[in-house]
């Protein structure tokens, strides 16, 4: 059997602040090689912290979680991951071209202004956007730019948090044809949404989160079945009553 791709067992975190408040509750999550994977939950559910433990950007209580079998807070376990942030703010004052060439050799990775300009067509933002400020960007123009440095760097696992914020229906629909191309190089996918739609389009299974628990885990057709729902919205309710 192949090496998981991620692998959370047993993990625990919580915030020390009067009252303490759990945030992770003993999350055991499996994602293997090659699968598409989405997490779901409300604001405050403990996606976001789930990332960033993952990414040993705040230490769990307890528990471990791996990256294709290497502890995560060994450096080299994030090499074959890209992330985006929800939050994603370039510096200000770089180009877009400036950006991606400061993204590409932190990683060592040559940049080529032919494939920068090929990436930012897929995602429908011109390449002269490549010579502005991004501080001119719009919220749209600045998650795709976002979304370009990660499929440029070509990685074995693209963790993605909210990738469809602020894109319009048509890069919406450009993205999810974008993800279908890491599918066929059987890049694994792990991303936060709001959106169930997109979910269910997109994902091969997913996981409900609520109150730092892990309600649901499968697909999207055997949520809807387990909870007797005609769709995976009413499902969702139905898990976090």
């Amino acid at each position: 059997m192949s090496t998981a791709a991620l692998q959370f067992q047993h993990v625990v975190k919580s915030y020390y602040r009067k009252p303490v408040k759990p945030a992770l509750q003993n999350i055991d999550l499996t994602i293997q090689p090659g699968e598409f994977f989405g997490l779901v939950g409300m604001n405050g559910a403990g996606k976001t912290t789930l990332l960033k433990c993952m990414l040993d950007f705040c230490a769990v209580d307890s528990g471990q979680i791996t990256i294709f079998g290497v502890n995560h807070q060994i450096t080299d376990a994030r090499k074959p991951l890209v992330f985006l942030p929800e939050r994603f703010m370039p510096p200000y004052y770089l180009t877009g071209t400036d950006f991606l060439k400061y993204s590409l050799t932190l990683q060592n990775i040559a940049f080529n202004s032919r494939d920068a300009v090929a990436m930012l067509a897929s995602l429908d933002l011109d390449g002269a956007a490549l010579n502005k400020p991004v501080h001119t960007y719009s919220k749209g123009m600045t998650q795709k730019l976002g979304l370009a440095a990660c499929f440029l760097a070509r990685k074995q696992l693209y963790v993605l948090d909210e990738p469809m914020s602020g894109l319009d229906p048509k890069a919406r629909a450009l993205l999810k044809i974008r993800l279908q191309e890491i599918r066929k190089d059987r890049s694994t996918l792990f991303f936060n949404s709001h959106e169930l739609a997109d979910v269910e389009e997109i994902c091969d299974r997913m996981a409900i989160m609520h109150d730092g628990q892990l309600r649901f885990v499968g697909t999207p057709a055997e949520c809807r079945h387990h909870y007797q729902a005609s769709s995976l919205e009413q499902a969702y309710l139905k898990c976090i009553a």
